[in-house]
């Protein structure tokens, strides 16, 4: 019987975006463009999935937001604060040793 993985996925591919984006984010980039960028990558998102977690960073202080009105359309730019590289470092060090473990894991069972 096959298991719907789709719950797994989700819950999984949520603290991935966070990373994602403050990885995005060293430079200033709206919306549309990240996710333009990682569909690019192989990595599919919706704006609806964005926004809200650009919203939740940015009441958080970890990334900050401005105006760009100086074209025909006016867009929201967003960039990554002093904040949100410490908890980017954090995050890539906690990615790091779970990817170390999961590394280790697997090449021990190949051994079984």
């Amino acid at each position: 019987m096959a298991t719907d993985i789709g719950p797994f996925e989700t819950e999984m591919n949520r603290g991935f975006l966070q990373v994602l984006v403050f990885v995005l984010l060293e430079k200033n980039m709206y919306g549309y463009s990240m996710v333009k960028q990682l569909d690019e990558k192989g990595y599919a998102l919706e704006e609806n999935t964005l926004y809200p977690l650009l919203r939740r960073l940015e009441k958080k202080g970890l990334i900050k937001s401005k105006w760009d009105v100086s074209k025909d359309r006016p867009r929201k730019f967003y960039i990554i604060t002093k904040d949100g590289r410490d908890v980017r470092a954090k995050l890539l060090k906690i990615w790091q040793q779970q990817n170390e473990i999961l590394n280790h894991l697997l090449k021990e069972n190949q051994n079984v």
